[in-house]
């Protein structure tokens, strides 16, 4: 029940509405295994974390059991304190198992130069139990922020969670405090999410920015896919780097 989002977290499952039953009604075999995950997230225990994968796990982003163990080491690696906390919203049984929608939020911080940074996340998942044991997971949203500096900027996005194939869509950040005189810099990342992106550096162009924000407008691919759309501001007294993820249908 732990997966990887935008470079930054790890995640926890979700189902159909059609069919969802309220979380308090889950058996406890269930609660159980997502109360074990999350105390096994927030204490960096690998050997249990992936104790509740099969060994055959897979997911749309092409996470594979072995890619998602090293990428968890990696994860963890780079944040000085992560804490996880993870909400079943729904369940529903299947002839072996379960699925089950949960939101996972996670925090954390990291030195890096010398300089501290915050993390925060926010990501909703499906994922399918047999045998005890997730076999498979699926994004279903995410949204992730860090900032670091004495008072990062205040961001407000707007990003619709699905478009078409070939669609175009608006993407805006938008600081909320008065830019006064201050500079305020800022860029777009556009990237995949699949294992071999997880952990690629991007180089951002920062332009000037005029107005308190960006305001975009990006092009969707021909063709189905998941991205993450990021927007990087900089400001004298912090910098703030928001991700949302986009479903190309």
């Amino acid at each position: 029940m732990i997966g990887i989002a935008s470079g930054f977290a790890i995640s926890l499952g979700a189902v159909s509405a059609a069919k969802a039953i309220p979380a308090d009604s889950a058996p406890s075999e269930l609660t159980t295994a997502i109360e074990s995950m999350e105390t096994a997230a927030s204490n960096r225990d690998l050997s249990a974390v992936m104790d509740g994968y099969s060994p055959s796990f897979t997911n749309e982003d092409g996470f594979t059991y072995d890619t998602l163990e090293a990428a968890l080491q990696t994860f963890w690696e780079r944040y000085t304190t992560l804490s996880y906390r993870v909400e079943l919203q729904s369940w529903e049984p299947t002839s072996d198992g379960f699925l089950a929608e949960t939101v996972t939020y996670v925090s954390g911080t990291q030195i890096e130069s010398g300089q501290s940074k915050a993390l925060e996340s926010v990501i909703r998942s499906r994922q399918t139990y047999q045998d005890g044991k997730i076999i498979s997971q699926e994004t279903l949203s995410e949204r992730n922020q860090t900032t670091s500096g004495e008072s990062p900027p205040s961001v407000s996005v707007i990003l619709a969670e699905q478009v078409e194939s070939g669609e175009n869509y608006d993407f805006d950040a938008i600081v909320l405090e008065p830019l006064g005189n201050r500079y305020l810099l800022g860029g777009v990342i556009d990237e995949g999410v699949t294992s071999t992106d997880f952990f690629a550096g991007r180089p951002v162009e920062l332009e000037l920015l005029s107005a308190g924000g960006l305001f975009k407008i990006g092009e969707a691919p021909n063709s189905p896919d998941s991205r993450w759309v990021s927007a990087l501001l900089v400001r004298e007294d912090g910098v703030t780097v928001v991700t949302r993820r986009l479903q190309v249908n």
